[in-house]
């Protein structure tokens, strides 16, 4: 399953076909009619939507959805976090909805981040019922009526640094572009600037979850992974986004490398400057694992190597094997030990798996995003766009 996962993926990004094996090859046709199937699925789910059929749920407080239009690796869960944090930091306790993918990694990752703030996380396929069970045990703050507002934003008395009440005051949809279950005041796009659309076709014979005309629903685009992409390249997608709306505003973010911890203690913090001329294998099973190790080899590894697996990949004894077989070739080729780097989902996925590596050293790779200054589309800028659509939205 793990081979036939990457083979089709491998389809979905390849620009040209001469450079597909033969299996890849004969998948497409197969590939091609499940696209065609799912296509006819959202056409009519879509539908049912806008017939009234299915419903369409109006939350108490301001909806920010962050989602794309592709499988995996956009920054969903980081720009979910950046948001949460600013709006905690601003007077508000926000609620992030997150379905929880695979033992819900990214929840235990946001938990863990947020830690302290007045921020809440609701997991769970219907968020909207989700969103009651914490609405009824907190309560809500109504942003029309609320008396106490500064700089545009709701703003609760705080205590010792925290919020006094943990009402809730905004919602923010982790992967929601395409729950269309709930009514969203701001729509942001998640775009990965090393992938884009791959080969623009429907899932499973492309990653794309909509044709991309479903641009035009969104109120910002945001390209992640921007620093790892070239000048030329970023203009030329800018351009793209900009013939699908001229006002769109599209925001530059990375991911930025802050510290390691040893997954043996999470607890416990190593500087990047640690890994500083090591023999590195990065092992990952995210969307982005490119992303991933570019970013590991601009930290100063002498080399890196990679062992990649599907998105949200449970890992099992036969694949600590694997990467001990790997790590391994490494000690024989260089002559000293080499360091196992993971991201934090992956780690969060299964927090004891990578521990059975020992004698080997694993570490999880902490990044939080950040906004590249791109024109005028700053994270002043972007913050700025938070404030006007809370101060804005109308509930009735």
């Amino acid at each position: 399953m793990q081979k036939l996962r990457k083979a089709v993926s491998e389809i979905a990004y390849a620009q040209n076909h001469a450079k597909l094996t033969h299996l890849q090859l004969s998948l497409i046709p197969v590939l091609r009619f499940a696209s065609s199937l799912y296509k006819l699925a959202l056409s009519l789910r879509r539908s049912l939507y806008h017939s009234g059929l299915f419903r369409k749920h109006r939350l108490p407080v301001p909806v920010i959805s962050v989602g794309n239009l592709t499988w995996g690796g956009n920054g969903k869960t980081p720009m979910a976090e950046f948001i949460a944090r600013f709006l905690a930091d601003s007077g508000i306790s926000p609620l992030i909805l997150t379905r929880g993918y695979a033992g819900g990694d990214e929840a235990k990752m946001l938990h863990r981040h947020l830690l302290g703030r007045p921020v809440k996380i609701g997991v769970g396929a219907k968020r909207a019922a989700v969103a009651a069970r914490f609405f009824e045990r907190y309560g809500y703050v109504d942003p029309s009526s609320t008396s106490k507002r500064s700089d545009g934003l709701c703003i609760e008395p705080k205590v010792g640094g925290h919020l006094s009440s943990e009402k809730i005051g905004a919602v923010i949809l982790d992967d929601g572009m395409q729950h269309w279950s709930l009514q969203r005041d701001l729509e942001i796009v998640m775009v990965n600037g090393l992938t884009l659309w791959g080969n623009c076709h429907l899932i499973p014979r492309g990653p794309l979850r909509e044709p991309l005309n479903a641009l035009r629903r969104a109120d910002v685009v945001v390209l992640h992974h921007a620093d790892l992409v070239s000048e030329q390249n970023l203009k030329d997608i800018d351009l793209m986004l900009q013939q699908v709306n001229k006002s769109l505003p599209i925001f530059f973010t990375k991911m930025d490398p802050c510290y390691f911890f040893d997954v043996g203690n999470v607890n416990s913090r190593k500087p990047l400057r640690d890994l500083s001329n090591s023999i590195v294998l990065c092992v990952s099973a995210i969307g982005s694992s490119n992303a991933f190790v570019k970013g590991v080899e601009k930290i100063g590894a002498f080399y890196v190597d990679h062992l990649e697996f599907s998105d949200h990949h449970i890992f099992q004894a036969k694949d600590i094997e694997m990467i001990r077989r790997r790590l391994r070739e490494l000690e024989d080729t260089f002559g000293r030990k080499p360091v196992v780097i993971v991201t934090e989902k992956d780690y969060d996925r299964d927090p004891e798996i990578f521990k059975h590596l020992d004698p080997y050293e694993v570490l999880a790779l902490c990044s939080e995003l950040k906004i590249i200054p791109h024109r005028e589309c700053t994270e002043d800028g972007f913050k700025k766009l938070l404030k006007d659509e809370l101060q804005g939205t109308d509930r009735n």
